[in-house]
């Protein structure tokens, strides 16, 4: 194989491997999860970097103090607006006397203090599962329109042109036979 059919191989290979994170990131139920988030800050650094994506296990109310003890990491959202959402360690866990008194002290792995306010059951959404480093940083380019171009429409468009070049040259090869 040519230098140019190794670029054509590796650039194919590029733009699956970024269209399978956006189907990921937008599907996360593809990879067992509910929810995914962008971590736009370095709190949780160096655990989960700034610009990761989380994926998060929902856990309905009911269950939230069975599956979450000290050391999980979790997201959660004040009044349960998904669109804003918090991802920290849970330090302690704390019950009290009455039934739905469960509260989670959290705090940022890369904060000096625990959060000033602590998490009840109603504001969980869930547990992180796991995170994938950077991608977060292309989901927000794509979103713009610089993005939009350089992710989309230029690789598409340089394959219909490699494609319609190639059939040029094929059509090219049978005349002159």
């Amino acid at each position: 194989m040519n230098v140019r059919g190794v670029i054509k191989v590796l650039g194919f290979t590029v733009l699956l491997c970024i269209l399978a994170l956006f189907v990921v990131h937008a599907f996360p139920w593809i990879v067992g999860a509910d929810h995914s988030f962008i971590v736009l800050s370095g709190s949780m650094e160096p655990a989960i970097p700034t610009g990761s994506v989380v994926f998060v296990d929902n856990v309905p109310t009911s269950q939230v103090d069975e599956r979450i003890e000290e050391g999980d990491v979790i997201t959660f959202s004040q009044a349960r607006d998904i669109r804003q959402t918090t991802t920290h360690r849970v330090v302690e866990k704390k019950t009290g006397d009455i039934t739905d008194s469960v509260r989670f002290i959290t705090k940022g792995d890369n904060n000096d203090v625990r959060d000033p306010e602590p998490v009840v059951r109603a504001e969980v959404v869930g547990i992180v599962l796991f995170h994938i480093p950077v991608l977060g940083y292309i989901v927000n380019m794509a979103d713009s329109t610089v993005g939009w171009m350089a992710l989309v429409v230029l690789p598409f468009t340089l394959l219909l042109m490699d494609g319609m070049w190639q059939l040029y040259l094929a059509s090219q090869n049978e005349e002159e036979e």
